[in-house]
This record gives C-alpha cells, structure tokens and sequence, in this order.
C-alpha cells in the first residue's frame, strides 16, 4: 500500500481542471532532485518505475539511487530491475508461451503445489497475427481465400491460444485477421498512460518480438525480449538490466519533395549501426522533430533491431496527442495521458524553451540530407542509393560470395532464361523481380507511403504500365484500418490492377510467408542459377527468410515496390533509364510516376479519419465467425496430444525437483558448429518454410502430414520436437566444418560424417557428449526468438563462444541454461587457430558462490591450446538462473515456496 510504501512522501493527486481528480501518481518533481531534470525521457521512464515498485526486496532505494544517477552509473554496466506495466505477445511466440505456462503448471501439480499460481500477474496483450502466408495473392477474394486455408492449417494453434484466453487470468487475446501485432498494438492497446483503480503511471511494454520498438514511436517505452524472459515478467519477476546508455539522435531541418519515411529510417539504421548503439537507448530529439508524422516516428522505431538498439524513443509531443485522437482515444483519455506527463516532467513541448538533457553521445541528421534508397541484397543496414543501385548490383554480381556478393563469373552475367509462363514465351535474367510484396508493419500502415504507392499504381495505369504476370505481388497491411482509406482514396482499385490485391492482415513475406511462386518461374530460376530478386517494404531481408528461390533480396518504400515491381528487374537506373513504354509508345521513367509530397498529403488529409480507426477497434475483440466457432475445454490444465504436431509438451521440467541444480561443468565437448560473423536468429531457428528433405520435413511426413501442409516453423513452434529438427535448419547457413559447403549440415567430428546438425546433435547426445557453438561478432542478431535459444538447448549445446552477441539472443541463451562466453577483445576462433575439430573444456567454478558476472575464465582444449574467455552472466539475477537450469525452473521453486 502507498501508506507503507520509501517513496510514500511524493504520492500526490493529479487534479482535473474542472475538478475531481484523474488519479494518484509517484512524482519525479517532488523529489526536488536537479539531476532528474537532465536525464533523457527514457530514463525518466525507468526511474518512475522503479520507485512505484520500490519495496525493498525486488526494487531496492540504491536501484532509485542508481537511475537517478544515470549520468555517473550508466557508464559503469549497473544492474537495475524493471518492471513493465505490460507484456505484448504475437502467436508465434505466444503459442510457446502458452505452452510453457501449462507446463508449468503441470509442474506445480506434480511438486504437490497450487498450480493456479501460475497465472499473468500483468497484463498480457496476444495478438494473433502471424498467420497468413501468402497461397492466393492475385485476385480480389485473396483476404477470405487466405483466411480459411490459415484456420484450416492453423484451427489447434488457434484452438489452444483460445483456451489460454480462458485458462489464464489477465490475458486480452486479439484475433487472427485484425491486424500486424506492432501496429494494433500503436492503434489500439497502447495506453501511453495507465490508470489503474486510481493508480497513474506510464505505460510500458516488453514483448517477445524484437520489433515490439515500434511502440516508442508512440512515446511508450517498449522492447523485444525472448519469449522466455517474457514469461518470467508476466509471472511477477522484474527484468534484469544493465542501466542503458543513452544516444542522443538530432534531427534537424525537413525532407525533400519525394523522399519517403522509409529512406529516412533506411539513413539512420546505416548511422546507428555504425555508431554502434547495441544494448542502449537512443531517443530522438530537435526541430525536425515537429515535421515527422507518429507514423513516420513508429517506422523509424519499429527498425530498432536493425540498428541494434534497445530502443528507438520519441518522447510524447503534441504529435503524439494528435495521433491519439486520430486513432479513436477519448478526448478525456488525452487529457489524462497530457496532465499526468505534463506533471512528471515527461511531455516535449517544443513551443517551451528546451533544457539541455544529458546524453552517452550525440548524433544528427539534417532531414534535407536524406536521399531516396533501398538496402539489401542481404542485409537491413546495407543502405544503396537509389541513384547508385544499378553499379551496386553489377558489383554485387561481380564480388566473392558474402553479404555483398553473389560470385557469378563475368561471362554468366548476361545469361537470359527463357520459359513458358500460361503458355506465353517468358524470360528471366540475373536481377529479375520475382516477388514484390508490401509487407510489414514497418511500412504497412503509414498512410504517407502507402497511398504514395497507391499513386505510383495508378500514375503507370494511366500511363498503361503494368506489372509482368509471373511477378508474385501482394499487399499485406498492418491494419484494417488501411484497407479503409486506400478504399476511400479510390486508390486500391488501381494497387489491384497491378496485382497489389490485400492478401490479409498480418506478416507475410517478411517472415518468410511468402508461400510458392509459379512452378514454371522457380523451375527457370533453379535450372540456370538465376539470381532472382524480392523487392519487399519489409524491415529484414536476411538469407532463406523471403523465399528459398531469391537470393537477393532488398527493402525499399511501398512505393518504390510498385516501381521496381513495374520495372520488373533491380538492373536499373531509374535516373537514366525508362521503366517501361508507355501506351502511346513513349518511354516512362520513375519521375514520370512519382507523386510529390503535396500530393501524398493531399490525400492522407482527405482519406484518413477518426471513425475509420473507431469503427476497425469496436469490432476487433468480437472475432470472427471461424474463431468464434472453435470449441476449447474450460479445464485450467491442459490435456496435451501426444499426437499433435502443433502442439506438444515440451521435456524442460521432466524430472525436476525443488532443489536446483547447481552449475553445469564443460568438459571435453566438442564443437557442434563453428560460425562466422552475424549469424543471425533466422539462421539458428527459421520461421519460414519447412524444406523438403529436411529432419523437420522426415519428422512430420512419418507421421502422415501431407507436404503441403507442412505449413512454416513459425506457425509449429508450440511443437518441441518440430522446433529441435528445425535449429540450424536454415538452407544459407555457413558452417566452418564444412569447408566452403553451404546448407544445414555439420560434421560429427568423432566418425567424420557430414550429417544434417540435428541428426549430429542426437548421436552426440545418445554418447552422453556435451558440445559447443564457436562463433564470430554479433551472434543471434535479428528476431527475439525463443527457440533460438531452446532449440541448442534440446541440441545439447551447453556453450556459445563468440566475438559478440546480441542481446536478447545473449539472455535467452541464459534463461535456457547455456552458457554465453565472449573471446578476448582482438581474438576469435581464427586467430587462435580453433579449426573446430578440438575438444573444449570451460574452466567454470561449480560452487555458484564462485561465479561472477562477467568474470574471466580459461578454456583449454585436448590439443594443448588454451584461452581466455569473458563469461557473459551479466546480472547476479542471470547467475541465479544459470544456477537452477533456466529462468522457467527458477520461477516455478520461487512461487511452489510461496
């Protein structure tokens, strides 16, 4: 109760201005505290949290101490804890989620203990959205045609996350159909401001997809987090941090006629990420701030991951407000949100002089400076100018295999393919467009892109340009709401005509559910090695995610998706030369069908309204006919099927007990993979297709599921044994072992054979042998994926030692049991001459007592080498889950003790 609470002194009442009261709140000012002034919004953030939840025991008054003294603590890697007020799940995840809370309670049950105990003690936002993979995509009934193949794929998944809704208490489950969970998640579920039983604070969220960050465009301090921590915080555990440092980004000036939100967020990932911002904060800032739109705001910070920040915040403005309104919030809900922030010192007023605040450093951007682009062929941060792309892709032909290189021989180049496309002579070059998708909640539901590409579809149908028909193109917003004025705008007529029907609502090829291309393009791309090429809004282009069939794949704006989808190949340059002939028999170029800002703003004015917003959010909670329809069981534990291929009960807590069991030694394992540089979650745990000869494919087709319905690894990650197939399955990975071979293999070093990783993990196993994971810098960056962690668990992998890890991946690989080790600062596994084919054994103290976060620790080998590695425990919280086998365990003995 506030009555007992350290910090009961500034619990104070905020008036309303016709009196009454809003509610009550802990109040930074009262603090009278100067150092508080100075600290970036973002902190703010923290610091409110940690005194609301100061109880001495989880939240102590040094960690209070320790915020408020970011500017001298923050440098020195300081653990705090932080609790969010919400937990935001999308189904992929949340169906493992789910899975894992019944299981704990099964295991409740099985200690002898209360296993309702097991319930969300904050509340948990499910969205299904991960759930349309792209079968039928032109033609104008693609959304329902879409819509029952997912629920005739997907009616157990759908089926369980229905009965958690029901199961567990203080869990809202929005339906599949409604939307991309980032974007309902900035429309509909943001408070920016709770109120709860009187009780005011700012909302703030972790969730198990990395691009959760799209909320701090929103003012909403929001991140991804493994589906594993996540757990943990809706189950009551704080999160344990390190205290962020905090990049200050300015923006200054405003962008030039023609330039899209997503040539901004495309220049300032290429920034960040050679600014280096992993594990911080950055929060924008300045007088180009007032020229961003909220939705341009949400797409630079949705592409948090791809920098590789924490967060990418903007503080709530008069921006903010307006976006509230526009989005259906009450007038009286605003006004709550713009008292309380005004009150504690969290509202940007740029009318107001501004006090200087302290950052860790400093960037800035002139918004005039920024220049139409795309990224790619492989990489989000690998940004091109669009007036550079054509010299870039011949460089892309010409260079050795890697992130910029394809490696065709010079007198291949020009090699064209000719097929049959529906009986009609077709032809297919290196660079050739093969799927065009506007995709993602990146760029889906800002309103500026998509009608520009609205505008661009039918600029070229006036012009009588149209997009080849073998060309796989779609259109997938992120909101329902979009639909409803791209309708309004009288624009999706024409996006339709160029093949750009909406296919649904939810991720599509920017998770890999692109579905097939025609068999007779894929055949002529196999049969000649065609580099072929997607052009997707998406925000991740990583190797195998879009499709198996296009080996370059590049990010650019909804509209100039349409572009190069009408120009049909990236070989072009679109300064110099024409996108196609027009129907008077005249060349067109880009310029001929690029709208103008005015333009663009013209009709987001006229086309996007309040009541679209209103009336998309009334309905959204009451389903539709086919998920109102399935029937779940009311028990509160689960009856799992030993047979299903969705669902299953995974091994984690199979013969626990109450007392935990200490740390794991190392000794004498051997190196299941040895990785270069940027190996990424999609490489470790794909979420895309389920490749034909695949140990996931032989799992599933034994026990009689048809190929075709396979369905993804993202839509079966509540089944374990699908999942452990899947780990390392991804066809582009890289693999040392293997000498310069490219696919899922590796070589089990006792018998010499080359075996898929799974089959060589399982007899690695079967001989009670433990392995390893050598790796390169930036290990397990991308998605917060889960099973990117659990998979190598259920592997039997114990370590990872790498150059550098991303962090979620790092504190998943924690919360699973396995140890994080960093190689000294200019080492890696090459210059210490580790092939892979060595026994490794990890000098670990076995007494926890023992172990300090981030202490050093030898490794030495059966060939007589020996190094130094940074153990990556970085809290004494990650040492106390290390210590009880994972942070699942460690929640289930804490609550049976309760």
């Amino acid at each position: 109760m506030a009555s007992d609470h350290p910090f009961k002194g500034i619990f104070t009442t905020l008036p309303k201005p016709g009196g009454g009261e809003f509610g009550k709140f802990y109040s930074l000012p009262a603090l009278n505290d100067p150092r508080i002034d100075k600290l970036p919004y973002s902190v703010r953030i923290l610091l409110e949290s940690a005194i609301r939840n100061c109880d001495n025991f989880q939240v102590t008054k040094e960690d209070v101490e320790k915020i408020i003294d970011w500017e001298k603590t923050s440098p020195k890697q300081v653990e705090i804890p932080f609790k969010p007020a919400r937990v935001l799940l999308q189904d992929f995840t949340g169906v493992p989620a789910v899975v894992d809370l019944a299981c704990m309670r099964d295991a409740m049950n099985k200690l002898g203990s209360d296993s309702n105990k097991i319930n969300p003690l904050v509340p948990v936002d499910l969205v299904i959205d991960h759930s349309v993979q792209v079968d039928v995509a032109r033609s104008e009934n693609a959304v329902q045609a879409n819509m029952e193949l997912e629920f005739k794929r997907n009616k157990e998944r759908f089926a369980f996350l229905k009965w958690g809704s029901t199961a567990f208490q203080n869990m809202l489950v929005v339906p599949p159909g409604s939307g991309i969970v980032h974007q309902v998640n900035l429309e509909y579920l943001g408070r920016v401001v709770f109120n709860t039983k009187g009780l005011l604070y700012p909302d703030s969220v972790v969730g198990t997809d990395s691009h959760t960050t799209m909320i701090d465009g929103l003012g909403v301090a929001g991140w991804g987090v493994g589906g594993i921590e996540a757990e943990a915080t809706m189950l009551g555990q704080p999160m344990s941090m390190v205290l962020p440092g905090v990049v200050g980004f300015k923006l200054s000036g405003k962008m030039r006629n023609g330039v899209t939100a997503t040539d901004l967020v495309l220049t300032v990932t290429q920034m960040l990420r050679k600014h280096g911002v992993v594990g911080k904060f950055v929060e924008f800032y300045g007088d180009g701030m007032s020229g961003l739109s909220l939705a341009d705001r949400a797409t630079i910070a949705n592409m948090s991951p791809e920098y590789g920040a924490t967060m990418g915040f903007f503080p709530v403005d008069h921006v903010t407000l307006q976006y509230l309104k526009l989005t259906g919030r009450s007038d009286e809900t605003v006004a709550m949100i713009e008292a309380y922030l005004r009150a504690n010192n969290m509202f940007v007023d740029y009318n107001e002089p501004q006090l200087d605040r302290v950052y860790s450093s400093y960037l800035e951007l002139n918004l005039d400076n920024v220049e139409p682009c795309i990224s790619g062929p492989k990489r989000p941060h690998d940004r091109v100018p669009l007036t550079e792309m054509k010299a870039d892709w011949h460089s892309c032909l010409n260079n050795k295999a890697g992130f910029k290189g394809f490696a065709i021989p010079k007198e291949a180049q020009g090699k064209v393919a000719m097929f049959s496309f529906n009986g009609q002579p077709a032809e297919l070059k290196h660079g050739d467009v093969v799927i065009a998708a506007i995709t993602s909640c990146t760029n889906t539901s800002n309103p500026s892109v998509m009608l520009g590409a609205g505008l661009v579809a039918k600029k070229a149908c006036d012009l009588g340009l149209l997009v080849k028909p073998w060309i796989k193109t779609s259109l997938a917003p992120g909101s329902g709401v979009v639909t409803k004025y791209l309708l309004k705008s009288g624009l999706q007529q024409y996006l339709n005509q160029q093949g750009f029907n909406i296919v649904g609502y939810g991720c599509t090829t920017c998770i890999g559910n692109s579905g097939e291309i025609n068999e007779s393009v894929g055949a002529s791309i196999t049969e000649n090695d065609i580099v072929a090429a997607a052009v997707l809004s998406g925000n991740r282009n990583f190797e195998g995610r879009v499709h198996p069939l296009t080996r370059a794949n590049y990010l650019a704006s909804p509209p100039l998706v349409v572009a190069y989808a009408l120009a049909g190949t990236v070989n072009i340059d679109f300064e110099t030369e024409p996108i196609g002939t027009g129907k008077n028999g005249k060349d067109v170029f880009l310029r001929d069908i690029w709208p103008t800002t005015e333009e663009i703003a013209e009709v987001v004015q006229s086309s996007v309204l309040p009541d679209m917003f209103r009336a998309t959010y009334e309905s959204i909670t009451k389903g539709n006919p086919m998920w109102n329809e399935l029937s779940v069981p009311e028990n509160s534990l689960y009856s799992w099927d030993p047979n299903s291929t969705y669902i299953h009960e995974p091994p984690y807590f199979k013969n626990m007990t109450m007392d935990p069991p200490g740390p794991h030694t190392v000794k004498d394992a051997y190196c299941l993979l040895n990785f270069g540089d940027s190996i990424t979650t999609d490489h470790i745990s794909p979420a895309g297709s389920i490749h034909k000869d695949s140990p996931a494919a032989k799992f599933l087709l034994e026990r009689g599921v048809d190929r075709r319905d396979f369905n993804s690894y993202g839509s079966r990650r509540g089944n374990d044994e699908i999942m452990a197939r899947g780990t390392f399955a991804n066809i582009r990975i890289v693999n040392k072992l293997l000498n310069g071979e490219v696919g899922p293999k590796t070589v089990h070093i006792p018998s010499g054979e080359k075996l898929s990783v799974f089959d060589a993990a399982m007899k690695y196993k079967a001989a009670g042998e433990g392995t390893i994971i050598l790796a390169g810098a930036e290990y397990g960056s991308g998605s917060s994926r889960d099973w990117a962690a659990k998979g190598p668990m259920l592997q039997g992998v114990k370590a990872v030692i790498a150059k550098s890890f991303e962090r979620i991946h790092r504190s998943n690989l924690v919360g699973m049991g396995i140890i994080p080790l960093c190689f000294k600062s200019g080492e890696d596994a090459d210059t210490l001459g580790l092939t892979g084919h060595e026994r490794y054994t990890i000098h670990l103290p076995t007494d926890i007592s023992e172990i300090r976060p981030g202490q050093d620790v030898a490794v030495t080998t059966n060939n007589g080498k020996s190094f130094t590695c940074v153990v990556r425990f970085d809290t004494e919280v990650e040492l106390a889950y290390f210590n009880h086998g994972g942070i699942l365990p460690y929640v289930i003995r804490n609550l049976s003790k309760q």
